[in-house]
């Protein structure tokens, strides 16, 4: 199982000291998270896209490259990528080019964002919403998957014998996980793909995201994957942490108060009742996040925010490496040992690359691919011989 951290860089006051930080160091702040967690042993980095204030992730490739320079081993995902108005050529070639760049390490999170004017921002219209998706993925899939490729749909101009750059490494797409916390469609889009289903369940009682991942799990058997119990699930989580547990409610209490997405809410008590969000000790982190298979099965990678709502960079990186040394070693060891032996890895750039030579044959390892013309239209060896 994969553990790790995601962001949304969001820049808000520090309740406490009523200090902002700039976008600069809310940038310096998140690439530091990044090569903490993989120091402390976490799995997986990922990042949100967001093009509006308060937030600073408009641009997760180039962050993604970045932080890709400056580690080695761990996998570097979006937490979205808004798949509604990203143009999935643009995103066919920016994914494939960061997958070269490190060594394989990325994959990504689909997703409709939660932010209605990013639609005529990107010229796109949000009542479209479910419709652009599907058909964006499904050009997406394609792009990565054929070399040469003639497609024609409703939201963007047509391609004829388009070849996309680079070719992914190793011919192996990188890994998708389709993310909603509330579209059966896309449960449904992630199950008919044989993709994986990202439950970002933050605000969310465990009944709504066991019902989700549920229906993502039967239709993923229906269209013939394999059983329910080899979907691959991801999910969402949320902490706050100190060796006491009164400490950490007492300090975290007026982030919580004061956060955008929580102040004038629920109370703190009643959101980590309701919600995956655990104010105690690590102790109760890993006792509540033990559970979560028991209403979603058992699943391939659990994510954590750890940096909103105003914490201080010091706090933020205490966290992370509360995270890292005592609760996800808890969590890994006592999660892997209940899980079944049917029940798969998450997948990584070499178990995809190893899968996709298998189903070549053993005698056949060699990736091939043709090219297209993209300034005429024209597959290359037609053009060499002047045919249309």
């Amino acid at each position: 199982m994969q553990f790790g951290i995601f962001t949304i860089a969001d820049i808000t006051p520090d309740p406490t000291t009523g200090r902002v930080p700039t976008e600069h160091e809310r940038l310096e702040l998140m690439v530091e998270e990044a090569t903490l967690a993989e120091q402390v042993g976490l799995d997986v980095f990922a990042l949100g896209e967001h093009h509006n204030p308060p937030f600073v992730t408009s641009s997760p490739t180039t962050t993604l490259a970045y932080i890709g320079a400056k580690t080695r081993e761990i996998i570097l995902s979006t937490a979205t990528t808004l798949i509604t108005t990203n143009d999935p050529v643009k995103i066919a070639e920016d994914y494939a080019m960061l997958q070269h760049l490190t060594d394989g390490r990325v994959d990504l999170v689909m997703g409709r964002g939660n932010t209605g004017p990013v639609y005529p921002w990107f010229g796109q219209d949000i009542r479209k919403g479910i419709e652009l998706a599907v058909e964006n993925y499904e050009l997406l899939h394609r792009l990565w998957r054929e070399d040469v490729v003639n497609w024609e749909g409703q939201f963007r101009t047509p391609l004829q014998q388009f070849t996309s750059t680079p070719r992914p490494l190793d011919g192996v797409a990188p890994f998708v996980w389709h993310g909603s916390i509330r579209s059966p469609q896309i449960a449904e889009q992630a199950a008919y793909y044989g993709d994986g289903f990202f439950h970002n369940n933050i605000f969310w009682p465990i009944t709504h995201t066991k019902q989700m991942v549920q229906l993502y799990r039967e239709r993923f058997e229906h269209y013939g994957h394999g059983t329910a119990d080899q979907a691959i699930v991801g999910l969402g989580g949320q902490a706050f942490m100190r060796k006491n547990s009164q400490d950490a409610i007492t300090e975290f209490r007026p982030y919580f108060d004061n956060a955008p997405v929580y102040g004038g809410g629920p109370s703190m008590e009643d959101f980590t009742r309701q919600t995956p969000l655990v104010v105690g000790s690590p102790e109760q982190v890993i006792e509540r996040y033990l559970t979560m298979a028991d209403h979603v099965g058992d699943y391939q990678r659990q994510l954590f925010l750890l940096d909103h709502a105003g914490l201080p960079r010091k706090t933020v990186l205490e966290q992370i490496e509360l995270l890292g040394t005592e609760v996800v070693p808890v969590l890994r060891k006592e999660l892997d040992a209940r899980r079944p032996a049917t029940v798969p890895d998450a997948p990584t750039h070499a178990s995809l690359v190893a899968a996709a030579e298998a189903e070549r044959g053993a005698f056949d390892t060699t990736y091939r691919f043709e090219t297209g013309d993209n300034w005429t239209g024209l597959r290359a060896e037609d053009a060499k011989e002047g045919r249309r």
